[in-house]
């Protein structure tokens, strides 16, 4: 069964005259009488009685119904792809890590809903690994993420480095560690820590660390909010490692500090997170996510001038 099939049979039924119908379509009687001919032989039932004027049998009356359903559908389908393709969708829906959203995200949103002003912009603040499997399972158009590579793998992702930030130590201004300038791994591994939840990058790239230095991570305790960290740090007994980006506020609180972290090494690697934009080829042919990504790529700069050679985990 073919789509010029049921329209040459609702043609037809329409005007009960294979001739009309004919011109109706665009195409010669004969090719309207093939056209009905095979609809009638994958159904397994005469369509019209053949006379003076084509009338409907039984089983075109009860065919009837359906077959405009069905070409109501695909009209419907075509005129839905055609808006979709014409930046005339619904919503967008994004999917960024915590710091983003806090600071780089908001004038991307500003400026994107007065671009869009009829697209309903839909942010949820989520883990790393989270955000992206939520992309891949087709919830969320983009997601402003640390780097996953084997997440972000196959022909049809597309990724955007945005900027790269090291990991730097948060803790509580009286804290025996804020005696060091560049705190060794060693020290560190001494005291309990405050980290990020499974499905967050950054649990991931700690973890890692400390089993390239041969050391164990002391998880006291399991957060998923900036103000929570900041909260908890600032009572003095537990340090997390966190982004740059998001101690950019510390120096404003009397009661905490950061320290940078020290390697032993020349060739010990600096510890950073890249940070990406990743959608997918398909979504980038529709204008609101392709413009999306070109605010993010214009609008979000790195917190601070690090170099993108600087290696990552």
């Amino acid at each position: 069964m073919r789509l010029e099939q049921l329209q040459a049979f609702l043609s037809v039924a329409e005007t009960g005259n294979f001739q009309q119908a004919a011109r109706n379509c665009g195409v010669t009687q004969s090719t309207i009488s093939r056209q009905i001919q095979g609809l009638e032989a994958d159904l397994g039932v005469q369509l019209f009685h053949r006379s003076t004027q084509a009338k409907l049998t039984i089983g075109g009356e009860r065919f009837l119904p359906h077959a405009r359903k069905i070409c109501q559908e695909w009209q419907a389908s075509l005129q839905e792809i055609s808006e979709l393709l014409a930046g005339k969708q619904p919503e967008l829906c994004v999917a960024a890590i915590p710091s983003l959203c806090a600071h780089s995200l908001p004038p991307v949103l500003q400026q994107f809903c007065s671009d869009f002003p009829n697209v309903q912009l839909r942010v949820t603040s989520l883990g790393s690994d989270r955000a992206l499997k939520v992309l891949k399972d087709g919830l969320v158009d983009l997601a402003l993420v640390m780097q996953n590579r084997f997440l972000t793998s196959g022909a049809e992702m597309v990724v955007d480095p945005l900027f790269e930030e090291p990991i730097e130590v948060l803790m509580a201004a009286n804290h025996p560690l804020a005696q060091f300038e560049q705190i060794p791994w060693k020290a560190l591994a001494s005291y309990p820590q405050v980290v990020f939840k499974e499905g967050y990058g950054m649990q991931r790239l700690v973890q890692e660390m400390f089993l390239r230095q041969g050391l164990s991570l002391q998880a006291a305790l399991e957060l998923n909010t900036l103000d929570a960290f900041r909260g908890v740090v600032r009572q003095g007994k537990l340090i997390a490692l966190l982004p740059h980006s998001a101690l950019l506020y510390v120096k404003e609180d009397p009661l905490l500090v950061m320290r940078s972290l020290w390697n032993s090494t020349a060739e010990d690697s600096p510890l950073v997170r890249q940070v990406v934009l990743v959608t997918t080829r398909d979504r980038l042919q529709v204008p609101p996510i392709q413009h999306f990504r070109e605010l993010v790529l214009k609008l979000i700069p790195p917190p601070m001038d690090y170099p993108l050679s600087m290696v990552n985990l």
